[in-house]
């Protein structure tokens, strides 16, 4: 009975683990351009929805957020997106993470602060390991839209 306890303890952990790093690893595979591998943090019917922006359903289209014109324009002027810590709420094989992300952009005179949102995660756990199945991102700007996100903490 201990070693089944023990287990599921050593289990949760390393889950908790598993989805903070792929939350973690958004941020720099996002500002090196590698769209390709923030694609590949997502389900392959994953869906990543940008309020005020748009939403991409599949890793082609999320890997389009990284190779667009908004998210190129950033680069080439320098920028990092920041985020976590995240609370994370697990539920079998599937978990919920929520948090802040940060957008920091080079502008004339130094950095600023080109966005701060609120996150909400939903990740499940594959034959591969976690991945993303929907991540929501919304502007937190007095909205209750924005403040939904964090529900359930």
């Amino acid at each position: 009975m201990a070693e089944a306890t023990l287990a599921a303890r050593l289990q949760r952990l390393e889950d908790l683990e598993a989805i903070r790093t792929i939350i973690a690893r958004y941020g720099p595979l996002a500002d090196a351009g590698a769209a390709d591998s923030v694609a590949g943090l997502w389900a392959e019917d994953g869906r990543y929805a940008v309020g005020g922006m748009h939403e991409a359903v599949g890793r082609a289209a999320i890997a389009g957020f990284i190779t667009g014109p908004v998210h190129q324009a950033l680069m080439v002027t320098g920028c990092a997106h920041l985020l976590g810590p995240v609370a994370i709420t697990l539920d079998g094989d599937g978990a919920t993470a929520v948090g802040h992300s940060v957008l920091f952009e080079q502008r004339p005179g130094g950095v600023a602060v080109a966005r701060i949102a609120a996150n909400r995660w939903q990740l499940r756990r594959s034959k591969t390991g976690w991945e993303v199945v929907r991540r929501d991102n919304r502007l937190l700007d007095g909205s209750e839209a924005a403040r939904a996100l964090f529900a359930g903490v």
